[in-house]
């Protein structure tokens, strides 16, 4: 597998292409145009897309996931990964997220909408709902960066989730009239376990909201990548079950593919009014979250 051990990052304008630019990265070209969308998604996407292109790619840290789907949804481009692979074979801990992220730029990508099954450490966050997370607490033990040498590198996660693209998740989700949390704090947990209680009740403690595997470091890769990245969060279960409550029982595997399966199109149907009202052109900071992130 190639390394990457400078990553220093710089554009240059490709001659033969004069409407693209690109990211030279130690040798690597990582395309840019403003207007392509990134999804994490399974098949059920790929039969609503027009001009499906089944891409096969290689990375500097491997292949990704699964065969990049690029296809057209109307006047935008979309390629879809699927975050888990196309049998569901990477568990939370093994998903190939360097590369998937690395890909997904390399092709054009510069907005990631990324939706995961999440529990609920608030009662009132029940299953079936949506949260559009805002914040995140990272308890994963996972390889979470592309500057490992110099130039030292430290992006800004003070505000790790696009704001402009979540603006268009919740607009969206407000005209669907479906159940939704505008913000919310994520807990990443390494998997594949679920969490004990006593752990759950130690998140909960701390007024976070939901808890989920995958989020991290796909957000903070997407970040150093200058890519926006936005989550949307379908609530499937309880994770550890409600204290005082004997009624709901802790998270199983079945509960949580029996939830998200039932409100799948309504996820579906989320994302795809999302993707006419994305912006073209970004007007949020997330694609120069590189210019005041270094030294040297």
């Amino acid at each position: 597998m190639l390394s990457i051990k400078s990553f220093s990052l710089k554009i240059t304008q490709d001659k033969r292409a004069k409407n693209n630019i690109f990211f030279s990265i130690n040798g690597f070209l990582l395309k840019e145009r403003d207007y392509m969308i990134g999804i994490f998604g399974g098949s059920g996407f790929y039969n609503l897309l027009d001009e499906v292109e089944i891409i096969e790619k290689e990375t500097p840290f491997g292949p990704p996931s699964s065969p990049i789907m690029l296809g057209r949804l109307g006047k935008k481009e979309v390629a879809f990964i699927a975050r888990h692979g196309a049998h569901h074979e990477f568990p939370p801990h093994m998903i190939p997220y360097k590369a998937n992220l690395y890909a997904f730029r390399e092709i054009g990508v510069t907005r990631v909408i990324a939706p995961t099954a999440v529990g609920s450490l608030k009662k009132k966050i029940e299953p079936g709902h949506f949260v559009i997370s805002d914040q995140f607490v990272n308890f994963a033990n996972r390889e979470d960066t592309f500057f490992d040498e110099v130039p030292v590198t430290h992006i800004s996660s003070a505000d790790p989730y696009c704001p402009e693209t979540r603006d268009v998740v919740i607009k969206a989700a407000k005209k669907l009239n479906l159940p939704l949390h505008e913000s919310g704090t994520v807990v990443v947990v390494n998997g594949p376990r679920f969490v004990t209680r006593a752990e759950s009740n130690f998140y909960k403690s701390n007024g976070w909201d939901i808890i989920n595997m995958t989020q991290y470091p796909e957000v903070v890769l997407a970040r150093e990548m200058e890519m926006c990245y936005t989550n949307i969060s379908l609530v499937t279960d309880y994770d550890a079950g409600v204290k005082d409550d004997s009624s709901v029982k802790a998270v199983d595997v079945k509960d949580v593919m029996i939830n998200f399966q039932k409100n799948t199109e309504k996820l579906k149907r989320l994302i795809l009014d999302c993707i006419p009202n994305i912006p073209d052109n970004r007007g949020c900071a997330c694609g120069s979250s590189l210019e005041n992130a270094r030294f040297g």
